[in-house]
């Protein structure tokens, strides 16, 4: 018996999820994403948040991130395991799922390795593009792991930045990104030390894998003026920056009850101020009011994001070959004989 048309889901595999980018363009896709992001955040109010649900081990995280606005359901499980990369492993691995709440049925399940890059960085640059200073023409890359491309790319679409200096503690991570920026439109600066990169930088982003308590970035490294991008610091534990750079600084959050468990300002007391970026966006709240002003985006990835991105994903494959029809519902023409069912299967 053939699976009828309603019980067939539209699958993305990671080949055709890098088929699709391709198609569009990494920029452009960034770009895309972000605009989808910037319109659910403007509607945050009506989604369902709650905090990412983890499952720690002495490997790693695995998490669960679930939201819906009453009409879509949208999920993503993901993995955090840093110590996968000396086993030839990616230290990040996602899928999703988007349903309809009317009925319950899946609408779409994609990977998400991939497509977690590129929302990440567009929530990065987006946020980046409210915040950071205007006319910023250089940015600090510090981490060039699996994530950094993407945001050199996102910065430039979007914020136009036209020169990046990395840093990562593995000289091979730097070349290795470096190599892949070449003819990319960027000036591209290898450097030896944090203190060098982040010379002449108006943004500094910080993107390493430990799962621990570093200073990746010292209170006397960081000059008036600059829009700091942390997005390394997802899990309790885990943070980059020196807690005097966070007590001089104006702190832009996604969700709160998820970033003081996870992010930088777990490193404050419960109590410190900050601003949810969405009233930024939606002109609840102030950006940047001054040149001098040090703004810092303490982000850890919220559910919106990925909600949105999936939405993005289920309308960019339409009339295209880039997914595959999955046979993943049981649809008996009784909805109440699915023991029928399976006993005419036989």
């Amino acid at each position: 018996m053939q699976p009828s048309d309603k019980a067939l889901v539209p699958f993305v595999s990671v080949d055709n999820m890098m088929r699709l980018v391709h198609h569009i363009g990494v920029e452009q896709m960034i770009t895309q994403i972000a605009q989808q992001i910037d319109s659910d955040f403007k509607r945050w109010e009506s989604f369902d948040k709650t905090p990412r649900i983890p499952a720690h081990s002495p490997h790693g995280v695995i998490e669960l991130m679930p939201t819906s606005d009453g009409e879509a359901y949208g999920f993503k499980y993901v993995n955090g395991h840093p110590k996968n990369t000396s086993e030839g492993l990616q230290t990040v691995t996602a899928f999703g799922l988007l349903a309809d709440v009317y009925t319950g049925y899946p609408t779409l399940l994609t990977e998400m390795t991939m497509l977690t890059a590129l929302r990440t960085a567009a929530t990065s640059a987006l946020v980046g593009s409210y915040l950071a200073p205007k006319n910023a023409s250089t940015m600090a890359m510090i981490g060039n792991g699996a994530q950094s491309e993407f945001q050199c790319l996102a910065f430039k679409a979007m914020c136009g930045i036209d020169t990046v200096r990395l840093y990562d503690t593995d000289r091979n991570a730097t070349a290795k990104c470096a190599a892949n920026l070449q003819e990319r439109g960027l000036t591209v600066v290898a450097c030896q030390t944090p203190e060098d990169a982040i010379e002449g930088a108006q943004i500094i982003t910080t993107c390493t894998a430990d799962k621990k308590n570093a200073t990746i970035l010292t209170d006397n490294m960081v000059g008036p003026g600059v829009h700091i991008n942390a997005i390394g610091g997802d899990c309790p534990g885990k943070t980059e920056l020196h807690r005097d750079i966070l007590l001089r600084s104006e702190i832009f959050v996604e969700y709160p009850e998820q970033t003081r468990i996870e992010g930088e300002i777990q490193a404050l007391e419960a109590d410190h101020p900050v601003t949810e970026i969405w009233r930024v966006m939606t002109g609840q709240a102030k950006g940047r009011t001054d040149d001098r002003q040090i703004t810092l985006f303490d982000s850890v990835g919220f559910a919106i994001e990925d909600f949105s991105a999936l939405r993005y994903i289920k309308n960019a494959i339409g009339g295209t070959d880039f997914y595959e029809p999955l046979d993943m519902l049981a649809d008996p023409d009784d909805p109440r004989d699915l023991y029928g069912m399976l006993m005419r299967a036989q």
